[in-house]
């Protein structure tokens, strides 16, 4: 059982919240992607080991089906592009969900330094990040307030459905793919209870995809 956090909250969210601030901020000002994109995770990262520690489980209790898990998204993520190629239908790709363009400039394809950094960040921080926001918090706050009261994995319709329903809409034109993998994140929390479960599904999702970004130049799913 993971130990009390000083601040229960903050250990949940903080991370995932300050990664999305400033990538908005990136954004909206225009930066260097070279230069913010490991500012952004570094600042990630050490608010994880200031805030988070304590909530962090690194013990996964089915560790080969997680990671069948993360390869069945992962097909999920590419295949309809693949087999249809229907991205730039009008349901994906508008004002509110954006367009599947990469916020990588063309002169960052060739630089490995960055390229190996970007891969590392997708693979070993994120699924971090998200999965102590969504699985580890949103979903048991729905439930309740005092979501500490919560335990892990437990499951409500609206918890279940709406926190999918969310992480979808976070992947941008992706969204249909971000739904289907939200909810097989969420079906594995309600079967492991157990966060690290997640965390290897969610990375090993997340590095073959950014094998196939690299191997295939699919830039596109790096949004």
């Amino acid at each position: 059982m993971p130990a009390q956090p000083a601040h229960p909250t903050a250990a949940y969210t903080a991370p995932f919240l300050v990664y999305v601030g400033l990538m908005a901020v990136e954004r909206a000002a225009h930066l260097p992607l070279q230069v913010f994109y490991p500012i952004r995770c570094a600042v990630s990262a050490a608010l994880l080991l200031l805030l988070s520690r304590p909530v962090l489980s690194v013990r996964p209790s089915r560790l080969l089906a997680s990671a069948a898990l993360g390869v069945a998204v992962f097909l999920i993520w590419v295949a309809p592009d693949r087999l249809f190629g229907y991205r730039h239908f009008w349901l994906f790709e508008n004002p509110i969900f954006g367009s599947t363009a990469s916020s990588l400039p063309d002169g960052l394809h060739a630089s490995l330094p960055f390229l190996a950094i970007r891969a590392l960040g997708s693979t070993l921080l994120v699924p971090i990040l998200e999965e102590l926001f969504w699985r580890g918090w949103l979903m048991r706050w729905l439930i309740d307030s005092h979501f500490l009261k919560v335990p892990l994995g437990a499951y409500t319709p609206l918890s279940f459905w709406l926190a999918a329903a969310l992480f979808g809409s976070e992947h941008g034109p992706y969204w249909e793919v971000g739904l289907a993998a939200g909810i097989l994140y969420n079906w594995w929390i309600v079967h492991t209870r157990n966060l690290a479960d997640c965390m290897v599904a969610h990375s090993v999702t997340n590095g073959l995809l950014s094998v196939y970004v690299l191997a295939a130049n699919q830039w596109q799913y790096w949004l």
